[in-house]
This record gives C-alpha cells, structure tokens and sequence, in this order.
C-alpha cells in the first residue's frame, strides 16, 4: 500500500542539488532526520577536508528533512533563517542529524549536528523553515 505522505518522503532523492552531492537520507520521522555523506575529491577545499559550503548544506537539508517529517511530509519547509558554526574540518565519512524543537505559527524552530565518522562534533546550526504547500 502507497500513501501520498510516503510518496511524498520520497521526494527527497528527487531534488538534483542533494543526488549531485552524493547525500543519503538514512531516515527522516516523527521530526528527526539523518543524512549521510561520503567524501569526494570534488567536495573538497583547499585544506582537503569537505568544503564549508558542503556542511551548511548538509546542516540545512537534514533540518529540513527532520521539519517535514514532523507533519508527516503534507507539506514542504524552506529556510528561513540558519546559523551554523564550523568547528574542525570534516574528512572522511560524515553524518548530519536533523530535529525539530517545536512548531510556532507555521515556522519549525531545528537544530542539527555533523559528525565524522570517529564521533568528533564537526559543525553545528539552528534554523527556522516555514511549511509551504507543495508545488
């Protein structure tokens, strides 16, 4: 049995920018999300660690992610806002999780993490997305 919503979760591996980086979306629900990213040449700066640009990307899709799944993926969410701070360059396999803090007036208010794979904490943001209906 398919549902819209589930459809709709789907969507995810659609969206060109994020099938062009090579993340993978290991689950968005209930309002949480993780994604995972492998390390390639063509994502890297000049200090051979994934670009900066990368892991904003990164931060912002798994908040997404994690907001959409909070209403059960009937609508979309777009950013509004987004902080992110860099703490140490990110190599080798890296994992973003998403969450939803709550829901005010139509904006989901998130925060998401990125680790390397030995656990170190490699950036950090909060976000606010607003739920439009899907196009």
């Amino acid at each position: 049995m398919t549902s819209e919503p589930l459809e709709r979760s789907r969507a995810y591996a659609l969206v060109p920018f994020t099938r062009l980086l090579g993340a993978r979306r290991e689950f968005s629900e209930g309002g949480r999300a993780r994604l995972v990213l492998d390390p390639r040449p063509e994502l890297e700066n000049m200090l051979g660690a994934v670009h900066g640009g990368v892991l904003a990307t990164l931060l912002d899709v798994a908040m997404a992610s994690a907001a959409v799944s909070r209403i059960d993926f009937t609508m979309t969410a777009v950013t509004l806002a987004m902080h992110t701070s860099f703490l140490q360059p990110g190599r080798g396999q890296l994992t973003a999780d998403g969450e939803v803090l709550g829901i005010d007036d139509g904006v989901a208010a998130c925060l998401a993490r990125i680790v390397d794979d030995a656990g170190r904490l490699i950036a950090h943001g909060q976000g606010s997305f607003r739920y439009l209906p899907h196009r």
